[in-house]
């Protein structure tokens, strides 16, 4: 007999995310709070995604507007199911009956505010649920603080249902082995289930964890899956619980990336979006954070208090300390900062420096050209082996209007100098220090506009009045 696995068989996904939260003390949707700058519905979304399901349902209920708008921006794949009133965990996923009608598969039901799940979880759950011929496999872990947690109720070694904890005995709320809330039901058996519950219970409400015991009482299999990441599979109903949980996913995320050959030196203060990519054999220094869409090559070296954003960084470059990256493109072998802003639009070409207290704004900078110090260089194209000294501006803005202002191969740019744009240096040329550029420069020549220096000898400076 061939053993079954996810791989042979149909499996959905109903994920719960209408819940108020109001613990949270917001205006916004409970699930589309972020961890590690994804909503937390997100995270859920990327790990069920692994399985390859044939249909993702996702059921909104508080500021469904709202998470519309984010499931939709997220894949055209996943379907929405609204819960109208808020009656409990088992009427919410009754309310997929329609968008899975003719489902015959099995459902995978997860919550939308345990955004630290995994696809190796999920993977664990669908082999078992399948090996053991369940009707219900229940994910089951342990928690120190269980309070406010569904028990698991056992007999010896056997599976006989949850109680929830508002429900629950007081030897019952002594039990440690808790409901993660992740299931795998066959379908449509779970309507069936879930059209049998009732709401006499402490809460009112209809829930989830009585087709247990409603499958038990039909003489149907149910079985669970004990997982030992307890603390990473509880809801986040509070900001307190939000917090730790970033704090958890930030050490996963870290240990992944060490594993993976990159060195922080102090990993609790840098602080990584589920997204970030970093290359082997990078170092990441202290208090450094990443905002979402940031990549960098191998043997990068970003030295303390860095942040970026949108940014893709290639091998072999340096960022000294204290450098703000945003929307930039980083070629190989560059060195930025310290103290160096670089803002959207910005490209480096291979070799090419920006130093302390330069600022850009969409702008190239060739290869092997050097903005050293100072300056700002915005709405500009940089040739190859440009050289810009201390104290350049480029003056891109009349008041109305940007202008861009081109500096061709090789051209050497004084100290203090004003770029007026639109203007154009020619390919070779030098402007001297202190010169305000208003006409084009052509190839090779030498522009400098400043007043003449007169000097008067024997002058002494008026004495100071009281002195």
């Amino acid at each position: 007999m061939t053993k079954k696995s996810a791989s042979n068989e149909q499996f959905a996904v109903a994920i719960m995310a209408g819940g108020k939260g109001t613990r949270m003390k917001s205006d916004m949707p409970k699930v589309l709070h972020p961890v590690a700058g994804k909503p937390m519905l997100g995270h859920v979304l990327d790990a069920a995604a692994e399985l390859a399901p044939t249909h993702t349902v996702v059921i909104v209920g508080h500021g469904a507007d709202k998470v519309r708008e984010f499931i939709s921006a997220y894949s055209s794949d996943v379907q929405a199911a609204e819960q109208t009133q808020q009656l409990g965990t088992g009427h919410a996923v009754l309310q997929t009956e329609d968008a899975l009608k003719g489902f015959e598969g099995h459902l995978l039901i997860l919550s939308g505010d345990v955004p630290l799940v995994t696809p190796d979880l999920l993977f664990t759950l669908t082999e078992k649920h399948l090996e053991k011929d369940n009707a219900v496999t229940v994910v089951t872990t342990t928690a120190d603080d269980p309070t406010g947690l569904g028990r698991i109720r056992r007999k010896g070694n056997q599976f006989v249902g949850i109680v929830e904890h508002k429900d629950a005995t007081d030897e019952e709320r002594m039990i440690d082995e808790i409901n993660t809330g992740i299931y795998a039901v066959a379908a449509p058996l779970i309507y069936d289930l879930l059209r049998k519950t009732g709401n006499n219970n402490a809460q009112g409400e209809y829930y989830l964890t009585d087709i247990v015991t409603l499958a038990l009482q039909d003489g149907l299999k149910v079985g669970t899956c004990k997982v030992d990441d307890g603390e990473a599979l509880l809801g986040v109903n509070s900001r307190a619980q939000l917090a730790t949980t970033e704090h958890l996913f930030q050490q996963r995320k870290r240990a992944e990336l060490m594993a993976d050959g990159v060195t922080f030196i102090d990993p609790a203060t840098t602080y990584l979006s589920a997204d970030t990519q970093i290359g082997r054999d990078s170092i990441i220094g202290p208090n450094c954070r990443f905002f979402e869409n940031v990549s960098l090559g191998e043997r990068v070296e970003l030295e303390g208090s860095s942040y970026l954003r949108n940014t893709t960084v290639h091998d072999d470059t340096h960022i000294y300390a204290f450098c703000h990256l945003e929307g930039v493109k980083v070629r190989a072998k560059c060195s930025i900062g310290p103290f160096a802003r670089l803002r959207p639009g910005t490209l480096l070409e291979n070799g090419a420096k920006v130093g302390n207290f330069v600022e850009t704004k969409a702008t190239t900078i060739g290869k092997g050209s050097k903005v050293n110090h100072l300056s700002y260089i915005g709405d500009a194209v940089v040739g190859v082996e440009v050289n810009i000294g201390a104290g350049t501006i480029t003056c891109n803005y009349d008041g109305a209007n940007k202008h861009q202002t081109v500096i061709a191969d090789g051209a050497f740019i004084g100290s203090n100098t004003s770029l007026v744009a639109p203007v154009k240096i020619g390919v070779g040329a030098t402007v001297g220090a202190g010169s305000t550029i208003t006409k084009d420069v052509p190839p090779e020549a030498l522009a400098v506009t400043r007043a003449e220096q007169k000097t008067r000898t024997g002058y002494k400076r008026p004495a100071k009045k009281g002195a």
